[in-house]
């Protein structure tokens, strides 16, 4: 298995695999464990029936009772079309494969639509955890515009059965403060009724790129956005890997303190997503990277990098979709077993 994973990491494997921490140190850490339900859940508001859920979920899949997290979302057909997310495979049209490949594949968790796990939902919700994504950033309206919406209601999700719910919101847009309350209000009512729930805590405007450069990503303004998403009470923080940092000082907003540049972070990819973690709480809400587009041929080797990176910094796991499921299924298993194999791995350490 770590032979495999030194594969696809090829030249990065000395860089990532050998990197010593010097910023947060990992024993200030809740890091992933078999207990971690236990440990930090158990102490918190979270009712027993959301305890339950969440210990489903970490007993679910190859990943089962490590305390960590492989999770397949499939909802891009709605934020990206239906045509430019299955055109490549035009199985996943069908609801009951995006299902199938959650379980081929290994995974604790299915996060889809509405449609699409309702569909489905007699045949498998008790097979498979089920994360039912209530709101989405719909892109017919002409012109197109960035606004995460309401597609149902958290009833709806717990009626077939959904082990949990999952939303986005955009901070920095025009619209966040409107979906800070939607996701606030759903939240609520979803911990209430025994579902645990997971926020994409994703970055949208477009003054945040600037002399070419894209801090959507940054490390300070993403550890920020975890920071707000983890008041909203989120069970599991997803968030895009951070790719660079500074936004605070380079966009002129916001605060921040010299001490987040010089002493928290430095420039290598597994201390910057360590701030990450550090913004959940210091890991007691689970981080969760993104896998990214579809690339072709170098998708397994950005995968299982993503995952060496978000494991050695103290993440909890990868959602993976577009990755896995533009492909056919037996190279999206393939994708997402060597995800897993990343945190089954031993010799892949807490940096």
């Amino acid at each position: 298995m770590a032979d495999d994973v030194l594969k696809h990491l090829g030249d990065n494997a000395k860089y990532l695999l050998e990197h010593k921490c010097g910023t947060i140190p990992r024993e200030s850490l809740h890091l992933p464990g078999p207990d971690f339900v236990d440990r930090v859940f158990a102490a918190s508001d979270r009712n027993n029936r959301v305890l339950n859920r969440l210990a489903w979920l970490f007993s679910h899949g190859r990943l089962r009772r490590t305390g960590y997290l492989s999770i397949l979302p499939v909802d891009q057909g709605i934020e990206h079309s239906a045509g430019a997310s299955f055109a490549p495979n035009p199985a996943y049209f069908d609801p009951e494969n995006i299902v199938k490949l959650a379980i081929e594949g290994g995974c604790n968790a299915v996060a889809s639509t509405f449609g699409v796990l309702g569909l489905v939902s007699r045949k498998y919700a008790h097979k498979i955890p089920f994360i039912v994504k209530i709101n989405h950033n719909e892109l017919l309206t002409y012109p197109n515009r960035y606004d995460q919406r309401m597609f149902g209601l958290v009833r709806q999700a717990w009626d077939m059965g959904a082990a949990g719910v999952g939303a986005t919101v955009y901070f920095g847009s025009q619209e966040s403060a409107r979906q800070i309350e939607e996701v606030s209000d759903a939240f609520q009512e979803a911990h209430e009724l025994g579902m645990f729930t997971v926020l994409w805590c994703y970055l949208r405007n477009d003054a945040f790129k600037k002399d070419g450069v894209d801090y959507h990503t940054a490390a300070d303004l993403t550890n920020q956005a975890n920071h707000l998403g983890v008041t909203l009470q989120a069970d599991l923080v997803k968030q895009k890997q951070p790719t660079n940092n500074g936004g605070f000082n380079v966009l002129k907003f916001g605060k921040t303190h010299k001490a987040v540049y010089e002493k928290l972070t430095s420039d290598h990819p597994i201390d910057l997503c360590r701030y990450q973690v550090a913004g959940c709480y210091m890991g007691r809400i689970g981080l969760i990277n993104s896998g990214g587009e579809s690339k072709g041929a170098s998708d397994l080797q950005e995968a299982v990098t993503t995952a060496v990176i978000n494991k050695r910094a103290g993440g909890m796991g990868m959602i993976s979709g577009r990755k896995a499921f533009q492909k056919p299924m037996a190279e999206g298993v393939q994708l997402l077993n060597a995800i897993q194999d990343v945190y089954l791995s031993k010799e892949v350490t807490i940096a």
